[in-house]
């Protein structure tokens, strides 16, 4: 009876030296885990503070604007390809849309900057007038940029541009004046200086997708003649 209950007592005490290694394993594996996540949200932090600091915000934007830009005329063409509008899908055309996008990205920028400095507080009277402000002056601003750069990237003349900048910018601005009012009242009374372009950016996906689609519709104007003096 004694060597049975000797046998017995150190089957339990192996049997319980066993969980207790097995917990102290798993806990070790779940600190693990809990330390990698932990670390992976040290970086994500230390990424998002660099990215919309003072220092590298002005890049930051022209990044965001860029690549929604791009995305923007991605989604457009497989719209158009899958209406038989066009053969097949041009590179060349969303990188031109994405450098246009580094154009309105950078005039953003210093806009939103130059608003807050002027107009600063969020009332409703200051967001008033930076709506305003935003629609009667950035927006016919940033649409010329628009045309204007794409202009250069496809080597058409001062008339071309501006000949198609008169048959398409008003459907642009018109688009503008639907979308942008309630959308900048979110972002001027709540949304801080540093995230705007970003808000901006996701909020017009779909208006990017609609300004490649303007952009490249043909165009209904008799080209111009240049021209020649015997």
């Amino acid at each position: 009876m004694h060597f049975l209950r000797r046998k017995l007592r150190s089957l339990l005490s192996l049997g319980s030296c066993s969980l207790r290694r097995e917990a102290s394993n798993g806990g070790s594996v779940a600190k693990e885990k809990m330390g990698a996540g932990a670390l992976t949200m040290h970086k994500l932090r230390e990424w998002h503070g660099s990215a919309f600091s003072n220092k590298f915000l002005l890049f930051t934007n022209v990044g965001i604007s860029l690549t929604l830009s791009s995305v923007g005329d991605v989604l457009e063409q497989q719209l158009e390809l899958y209406n038989g509008e066009i053969e097949e899908y041009c590179s060349i055309r969303t990188s031109h849309m994405a450098t246009s996008g580094v154009a309105v990205g950078i005039i953003c920028h210093y806009w939103y900057q130059l608003l807050d400095k002027h107009l600063p507080g969020r009332s409703m009277r200051v967001v008033a007038k930076k709506i305003v402000l935003d629609q009667v002056i950035c927006s016919p601003l940033y649409i010329s940029a628009f045309f204007i750069t794409l202009g250069i990237l496809e080597k058409k003349d001062a008339g071309e541009v501006w000949e198609e900048i008169k048959e398409k910018a008003w459907k642009l601005y018109a688009a503008e004046w639907t979308v942008w009012p309630v959308a900048q009242f979110v972002n001027f009374y709540w949304v801080p200086t540093h995230y705007r372009i970003f808000y901006d950016n996701v909020i017009s996906l779909g208006y990017d997708v609609f300004t490649s689609k303007v952009k490249h519709a043909p165009s209904h104007l008799p080209k111009l003649k240049t021209t020649t003096q015997s």
